[in-house]
């Protein structure tokens, strides 16, 4: 079983990022969950979105304490929240940022994490002329999960977003997906 965590902040998508990533996962034939952890908070304000992705039924039903990855929307975040918080060891961090892989692991070390960064949000102003970065971020996380086939991330993109935006949108993923720096 794979267990993600998403880290972002109210209004930036973390939720329908694990929504999208689960429908994709269960049309391929997998098992998948998709659970948002906020409560009272505002727009702005840091929340966490849960994914289990397996073979099998899935019989867990509580938040995720121990990743296997963990995907951070907002960049800022790791300053104010400890996203590495019982991330497995050698677990994977995804972040979106425009710093470079040396500048994250200089600053926040992450020592016992792999480590892949993506300049999101230029991806997203480019192709969806917007600074909404989730599903540019769940074409990150897809390049590290492996096993996600595009063709049901598409079918679930345009389910929610329908034609016109379903399509930027998926050039965004496809670009994040190709555009990833992946560091061990």
């Amino acid at each position: 079983m794979i267990e993600i965590r998403w880290h972002g902040r109210g209004g930036q998508g973390a939720v329908t990022a694990a929504e999208l990533l689960a429908h994709a996962s269960i049309n391929q034939g997998k098992y998948a969950q998709a659970a948002p952890s906020f409560g009272p908070e505002r727009r702005g304000a840091p929340v966490q979105a849960f994914n289990r992705i397996d073979d099998k039924p899935i019989q867990i039903r509580s938040e995720i304490y121990n990743p296997d990855i963990v995907i951070v929307i907002d960049p800022g975040l790791p300053r104010v929240v400890d996203v590495s918080s019982g991330l497995k060891n050698k677990g994977w961090i995804i972040i979106n940022t425009k710093k470079t892989y040396q500048e994250i692991k200089d600053e926040f070390g992450f020592d016992n994490a792999k480590l892949a960064v993506i300049d999101a949000k230029k991806i997203a102003l480019e192709l969806i002329g917007l600074p909404i970065v989730n599903t540019t971020m769940l074409g990150s996380a897809i390049k590290v999960i492996g096993g996600v086939e595009f063709e049901y991330l598409e079918e679930a993109i345009y389910n929610r977003f329908g034609n016109k935006a379903g399509a930027a949108n998926l050039k965004a993923l496809r670009k994040a997906f190709e555009d990833i720096i992946i560091r061990e």
